[in-house]
């Protein structure tokens, strides 16, 4: 036989207040039955003693006890329809921290779902622990709606108050808006997040790069060291043995001197013991006989114009051994700035020449790379070129196109065969109307040749390099984060000179003057060549 609680539906045990299993069930004087708490509550938010279903209205409000019998049968219902559903259903104990089950009278379940409203159709959520965060504090509404002009959920209520004419949407238009943005959003910081980790593999490999270049260095300073020290040395013991050598020489001579002298003050010592005897002799024959003998000198040598060589030479040898040193220094310092070549070549550019900026006395090769200066004496005689905001009017120049602001660069320049030229890097700032002092000053750092063999560093003031030999390629190195600007003699693999602690504040251009023609004497072009990255 049947269960009495499998006889009745769900329905015959529900509040219609809170639309669910009576909990504490009372009987009004009209015959209605309501959860204790939820017409306690209806009551008295309402201020009137009403029914909600008859709307039949009490004088003052009913004393109203617990129906038992109705209590008894809901307990039962409820029991039976949770062993069902914990039997049926894959629902699970509420835990410490997640919304339970108000209906659940033993083990409280997780809550599915959270009513909103009563007395009407409503809509379910998904479970919250404070109905009041869902709650329109002012009106005591379900928050339904989202004010985009105060970006804020209201009631239905508020629109026709607090926020009447303000642009609202439903909240779940609102939520699918703001989701979609939730979605751009995301994207971005991915994006943001890929960047920087993709920054990060650069910045290792940028450390490893440093320091495989500083493995480097230090090997080819070692190296060069090494052998100064070892050429020291070897110079240092060299000089010693010279000197010692020549001071030994001069002992044999003074002693070989010292032995004649002894000789010879024997001779005179037995000759002075002679003459003594024969002084006090009375003999006057005995004296007479032995005078002539007594009277020839004992052969000796005239040591007025002998003297002992003193070795005054050492300053020579140590002077001859300093030049030798500084030969072989030159050589390793030759060595160590082949290597330093050799690793700042890697940071090699394409370098092209910018027609816009040119000079109009200047030709250019189509290819953008070779410039000279043209015959032309007249201005009215020079190419019609448009006077833009780039280009040189005065002084017969020409940047480069590309532009630099970070890290490293090297570009050469082939300059044989002129007379005058100055290459090396501008800012993007510098003047191109009008006369130009080329130094650090006013935005250029350069090195040039001013005559045949003199060149100079064009810096404040200006510097004299000394280059033995004709230059006939140039290197150019510029370190934006070291501040340094560096030339290369890329012939002999010679250092030049180099501009340091330099405030690189805006964008570089490469630059470039083959100077006038000087009557055909100048007519050489100068020439960007391919770099050479030589082992």
């Amino acid at each position: 036989m049947a269960s009495a609680s499998s006889l009745h539906s769900e329905e015959q045990f529900q509040c219609s207040i809170c639309l669910d299993v009576f909990t504490d069930p009372i009987t009004t004087p009209c015959g209605h039955n309501y959860c204790n708490a939820c017409i306690t509550k209806h009551w008295d938010s309402s201020g009137v003693c009403k029914c909600p279903l008859c709307t039949q209205t009490f004088s003052r409000r009913p004393e109203c006890s617990v129906n038992k019998v109705l209590a008894e049968m809901v307990d039962q219902f409820r029991k039976s329809k949770e062993l069902k559903k914990m039997s049926n259903t894959n629902q699970e104990p509420a835990k410490p921290d997640e919304v339970s089950c108000d209906v659940c009278t033993e083990t409280k379940m997780k809550a599915l779902k959270t009513a909103l409203t009563a007395l009407k159709r409503h809509k379910l959520i998904d479970p919250v622990k404070n109905l009041e965060d869902v709650m329109c504090k002012k009106h005591d509404r379900p928050l339904e709606l989202f004010c985009k002009t105060d970006l804020m959920c209201v009631c239905q209520f508020c629109t026709q108050s607090d926020h009447k004419s303000h642009h609202t949407v439903s909240l779940k238009e609102a939520y699918n808006g703001k989701k979609a943005e939730l979605g751009k959003t995301e994207a971005e910081v991915e994006k943001m997040i890929k960047e920087r980790r993709l920054k990060i593999l650069e910045v290792k490999h940028t450390v490893q790069l440093s320091k495989k270049d500083a493995d480097g260095e230090i090997a080819d300073s070692v190296q060069v060291f090494t052998a100064l020290a070892r050429c020291i040395e070897r110079s240092q013991a060299e000089v010693i043995d010279v000197i010692k050598e020549k001071q030994k020489t001069t002992e044999i001579q003074a002693e070989g001197f010292i032995k004649e002298l002894q000789q010879e003050i024997t001779q005179l010592e037995k000759r002075s013991a002679e003459v003594k005897q024969l002084s006090i002799t009375e003999d006057h024959l005995h004296l007479l006989q032995n005078l002539t003998c007594i009277n020839t000198p004992p052969p000796t040598k005239d040591w007025t114009k002998v003297n002992v060589h003193q070795s005054s030479s050492s300053v020579g040898t140590v002077r001859t051994a300093v030049a030798q040193l500084e030969k072989t220094l030159s050589e390793e310092i030759k060595k160590l700035c082949g290597a330093e070549l050799r690793r700042i070549q890697k940071y090699a550019v394409d370098v092209t020449l910018d027609p816009d900026t040119a000079h109009p006395n200047l030709i250019l090769s189509e290819d953008g790379k070779q410039v000279h200066a043209g015959n032309i004496q007249k201005k009215n005689m020079q190419k019609k070129l448009p006077d833009n905001t780039e280009r040189f009017s005065q002084c017969v120049c020409v940047l480069g196109k590309q532009i630099f602001s970070a890290g490293r660069f090297y570009y050469e320049v082939q300059v044989g065969g002129k007379t005058h030229w100055d290459v090396g890097v501008a800012r993007e700032s510098i003047n191109r109307k009008g006369p130009i002092t080329v130094s650090p000053n006013n935005g250029y750092w350069t090195i040039g040749l001013r005559n045949v063999n003199a060149y100079w560093a064009n810096a404040d003031p200006a510097v004299v390099l000394p280059v033995r030999q004709e230059l006939q390629k140039v290197g150019v190195f510029v370190d934006n984060e070291e501040g340094l600007v560096s030339f290369y003699d890329v012939e002999a693999r010679v250092h030049l000179y180099s501009y340091t602690g330099c405030s690189f504040t805006e964008r570089l251009y490469p630059y470039f003057s083959p100077q006038l023609n000087g009557g055909g004497k100048n007519s050489a072009p100068l020439i960007l060549s391919p770099v050479n990255h030589s082992d």
